[in-house]
């Protein structure tokens, strides 16, 4: 076997402390665990609300619980964290400020990098009858390239910062969002060598054209999250190639109240999770995809009646829905050596790593038993 290391990277998502946006939106004080508490089973057998135990309603403003993540991360598996970070152009920013500690006090002394979620922000996509933006994702051309790679160059020249081959890893949400891609890349990449890198490793996730994104060289990873996707928004069809029987799925679909609006949607979407996570566990396509996978999945705290549910999951499961990844990239060498777990905490998602009340550590040791079994077949 080869002698590389792979890494588990997890997603990392930074909202639970209160910022004067949430207050206006939401409410006065409201973080992720605001819809957490308030959710309520929707059906016969769905498990809600599901709640954090080890590590309880922490608040990230506080050194001490980002401290416990790392470690309980570290303990367990976990290579590093991807922070979501919300940049919307003109330096206007939200929720910057557990990164922003993180590097000021030096600690935690855990692997992270950023990935980029550039994405206006809509009530309907946060759990609310509301389609009105509510901060909108801007481009700033070449000056706003540069401002942004100026904030994030403390962190680039962080030595916790992840690296690959010189490069600092950098995940975009949406590559295909940004109106002039190739400026941006090269900017990125010129300020980079300015100071002293050889470049950007630039990582990209949700694409629609992904044989135009992996062909480019200024992109070196794609993310495995495009099946998930269109399960996500009901664009997962039965008959994809066919346009009658296409048409005729999306009726019924309707009518039934599956609609790939979400805004339209009903009734909530659920899959058996074991079934879902196969779609997942592809071949890889191309020498630049990295698998993502997920240990759970059920937004209902965030979006009610218009949300996706993966039951069934459970750690068991996980641990085999990770295997199965590990093993594709293990047969595939040429391949960025990660895998990438969605997510640390997403908790309004039912998408968590942390200890909860049914499970506790076992979402972890099942990371913790996919990395021994890894290093000991390193070391055979």
């Amino acid at each position: 076997m080869s002698n590389r290391k792979i890494e588990f990277l997890a997603y990392y998502l930074p909202q639970y402390h209160p910022i004067p946006e949430n207050d206006k939106w939401w409410g006065k004080g409201f973080t992720e665990w605001t819809n957490v508490v308030k959710a309520k089973p929707l059906f016969k057998g769905h498990e809600q609300p599901k709640l954090p135990s080890n590590l309880g309603f922490y608040d990230l403003r506080l050194a001490e619980a980002r401290a416990a993540q790392a470690k309980l991360a570290k303990e367990n598996g976990i290579d590093g964290f991807i922070y979501y970070q919300y940049w919307f152009g003109n330096g206007k920013m939200l929720l910057e400020r557990p990164a922003e500690e993180m590097l000021r006090d030096r600690e935690p002394d855990f692997p992270f990098c950023f990935c980029w979620a550039n994405e206006t922000w809509k009530g309907i996509w946060h759990g609310v009858d509301n389609p009105e933006v509510l901060i909108e994702q801007t481009y700033n051309g070449e000056n706003g390239y540069r401002q942004y790679f100026t904030y994030l160059l403390p962190f680039f020249k962080d030595s916790r910062y992840i690296k690959v081959d010189s490069k600092p890893m950098f995940h975009i949400y949406r590559v295909e969002d940004i109106p002039d891609f190739d400026n941006f890349s090269k900017i990125f990449n010129e300020e980079a060598r300015k100071n002293g890198f050889k470049g950007i490793y630039i990582i990209s996730t949700i694409v629609a054209d992904v044989e135009k994104i992996v062909a480019r060289d200024d992109i070196d990873g794609q993310v495995g999250l495009d099946i998930f996707h269109r399960m996500r928004y009901n664009q997962d069809l039965l008959f994809p190639k066919n346009k009658f029987f296409t048409k005729l799925e999306r009726k019924i679909k309707k009518k039934i109240g599956h609609t790939n609006k979400i805004g339209e949607r009903q009734k909530p979407l659920i899959f058996d999770y074991k079934k879902g996570v196969s779609k997942l566990n592809v071949e890889f396509p191309h020498k630049k995809y990295i698998s993502c996978v997920f240990p759970n999945w059920d937004n209902s705290p965030r979006s009610g009646k218009k949300s996706l549910i993966f039951k069934n999951s459970n750690p068991n499961a996980w641990q085999e829905h990770l295997q199965v990844a590990v093993d594709e990239l293990v047969k595939n060498p040429r391949n960025p050596p990660f895998v990438f777990i969605k997510s640390w905490n997403e908790w309004a998602e039912g998408n968590y790593l942390e200890p909860d009340t049914r499970y506790g550590m076992q979402w972890l040791e099942a990371v913790a038993n996919v990395k021994k079994k890894l290093e000991e077949q390193k070391n055979q």
